[in-house]
């Protein structure tokens, strides 16, 4: 701790106030909190603007993140485990985040390490003293800026409709097995309105959560209760109903009472929760799939239905394209050229019809296409199977005479007319009995009796 070299008005007064001779305090002995309560600097390489650096705070922090992660991804698939009743694994699955994040503030506040936690006011009013509740629309601004701002505007429209639409269209997809209709227009005009009232009280736009939409969806999924052991669920549908989506954002209005025990959570708590939402939301992603394609062999690559269709330099190729767009998209919207980040989403449009130059239309509906994997794979083996029994009955009709009547009978299908049946007449049972074992053993044992007579 050190004096100050340059003073504000405040640590004058200050001093003034307490009669603080600045030269006869020993700064270098001073405690953290008396320094801070003199209003002393702090200076060293251990030392930042709030006090010395706290040993294995960096440490911890970065335990309580993977252990956060890797015990949310654990509890998440306790339902599949051969421990404890169906109940007891369901509703530990189900509340596999919150029990999570409860035991891991637990072990946090036990250790007593100083990790940072999460930053909430303590009291209900605008953040800044500034301002009200109502924001004035115009402001200290000039009056040119408001026809000045349609340009921005229109940016921000176009990547909130491609957002929302985006989300609506992942969330709705044939895979999920729907049965409401879907609410395009209506979810739509809601984020509008709500956008115009968040902009007059000066709060954070409400806009569609892709990434939490995605982990609501996989949350309600209903599957069967199998009995079998080693049996694995099969996935019936979604639960859809309205409670989950109201309780969700009654809890987020009750957050702002309960600041008392929110600033427990460690921040790197939260940020392992972020990593579990963001990996689990990638499963059943064709684009994450046809990733992890470029380090398998072909013969350990899964049985994906465009694998059969599309050649693997294609699929590759389609995947690079992808990857360098979005690489593209991360870039623009982490330099100072982030505002034109609307326009290059709009972009992609144009992207997608340049590849029509190097796919052909059939590659493109298999690599592309709105219609789920299981469902594509589905009829893919149904028009398979379809045309290998086509293909057999052809065989039958065409060389029946040509097949022996073993091979006939085999070839034949059970419980269907069989056109190769023979006639009885045609069966001369003199010539078939003498190949029968019953009359092979009678001549055998016949012939052994006129040999005993003969030796007689």
């Amino acid at each position: 701790c050190t004096l100050p070299e340059n003073p504000n008005n405040h640590t004058l007064q200050y001093w003034k106030d307490h009669n603080i001779v600045t030269t006869e305090v020993h700064w270098a002995n001073l405690t953290v909190s008396e320094c801070q309560e003199m209003h002393g600097e702090f200076t060293g390489s251990a030392c930042g603007h709030h006090g010395p650096y706290t040993p294995d705070v960096l440490f911890w922090s970065c335990i309580l993140f993977f252990t956060t992660f890797i015990l949310s991804s654990t509890l998440k698939t306790f339902k599949t485990s051969r421990y404890f009743p169906t109940r007891v694994r369901s509703m530990v699955s189900d509340f596999a985040v919150f029990l999570t994040i409860f035991t891991m503030v637990i072990v946090d506040f036990l250790i007593g390490i100083p990790s940072p936690k999460l930053q909430v006011p303590s009291v209900f009013k605008p953040t800044r003293d500034d301002r009200g509740w109502i924001i004035s629309p115009i402001g200290p601004n000039p009056w040119w800026t408001v026809v000045a701002a349609v340009i921005p505007a229109l940016l921000c429209t176009i990547l909130i409709f491609m957002d929302q639409q985006i989300t609506a269209v992942i969330i709705n997809r044939k895979e999920h097995k729907l049965k409401k209709g879907c609410g395009y227009h209506l979810d739509l005009l809601m984020v509008a309105v709500m956008l115009g009232v968040c902009s007059i009280m000066g709060l954070p736009w409400f806009v569609a959560a892709t990434v939490l939409s995605i982990t609501h969806v996989n949350s309600l999924k209903l599957e069967s209760e199998c009995s079998a052991p080693g049996e694995q669920p099969k996935f019936l549908g979604i639960r859809e109903q309205r409670v989950t989506g109201l309780m969700i954002f009654v809890l987020m209005g009750c957050s702002v009472f309960m600041t008392a025990i929110l600033k427990f959570i460690p921040m790197p708590v939260l940020y392992g929760v972020f990593l579990y939402m963001g990996v689990s939301s990638l499963q059943g992603i064709q684009f994450f799939d046809r990733l992890k394609l470029f380090g398998m062999p072909a013969k350990h690559q899964p049985d994906f239905i465009y694998l059969r269709h599309v050649p693997l330099r294609k699929v590759h190729l389609f995947t690079l394209i992808q990857l360098t767009c979005l690489i593209l998209l991360w870039v623009i919207k982490a330099s100072p050229a982030a505002i034109v980040f609307p326009m290059m989403v709009l972009a992609l449009v144009f992207v997608r019809k340049v590849m029509d130059l190097c796919f052909s239309k059939r590659e493109l509906s298999w690599l592309d296409d709105l219609m789920p994997e299981s469902k594509k794979k589905k009829l893919d083996d149904a028009k398979k199977k379809a045309k290998e029994e086509e293909e057999a009955e052809k065989m039958l009709e065409m060389g029946g005479d040509k097949f022996p009547l073993e091979s006939r009978k085999l070839l034949s299908s059970p419980g269907k007319n069989n056109s190769f049946r023979c006639d009885p007449s045609e069966i001369n049972i003199s010539d078939e009995m003498p190949k029968t074992t019953v009359w092979k053993a009678l001549s055998m044992n016949s012939g052994n009796t006129k040999e005993k007579r003969y030796n007689c």
